[in-house]
């Protein structure tokens, strides 16, 4: 009797530290933001302020990919992914660059947005994916800035 006593005393004091340990899910996030990191491309949580016609629900925060400029670059502009394949403005209007369709083709189905500012170019994606949709994202931003 004694043996279940202690038994259940131990593991009520060492229950809570299966709380800290991270679920897949959170590791498998961790993981691909270290593989960023390692690949150049800075990655913040960011509150978003999604338009009210976007197709697909997208988290909030979100995950901003980013990676600065190059200099001399004064392109500024903004996409939205409302359905997988399909870019538009902030007017809704679609996306008629042809070098911009190719790049954004090769972006996986989660990328909600994708915006270019005078000095930062950034991806807000939905982390869904292994490293090579990563590697396909550092590309289209490389091509990009």
């Amino acid at each position: 009797m004694t043996v279940w006593i202690v038994l259940s005393i131990l593991a009520l004091i060492l229950s809570p530290l299966a709380w800290l340990r991270p679920s897949r899910n959170q590791s498998g996030k961790m993981s691909l933001r270290m593989a960023a990191r390692r690949m150049g491309l800075a990655m913040q949580l960011t509150p978003v302020q999604w338009p009210h016609w976007l197709g697909q629900s997208a988290p909030d925060p979100c995950a901003q990919y980013h990676r600065p400029r190059r200099q001399g670059r004064a392109d500024q502009w903004v996409y939205w992914q409302s359905t997988p394949g399909e870019w538009l403005n902030q007017w809704r209007e679609p996306l008629q660059e042809a070098h911009l369709q190719a790049l954004f083709a090769r972006l996986p189905g989660n990328v909600f947005k994708v915006e270019a500012g005078p000095q930062l170019l950034s991806l807000y994606w939905g982390e869904k994916g292994e490293e090579e949709v990563l590697q396909d994202i550092a590309q289209v931003l490389e091509a990009l800035a």
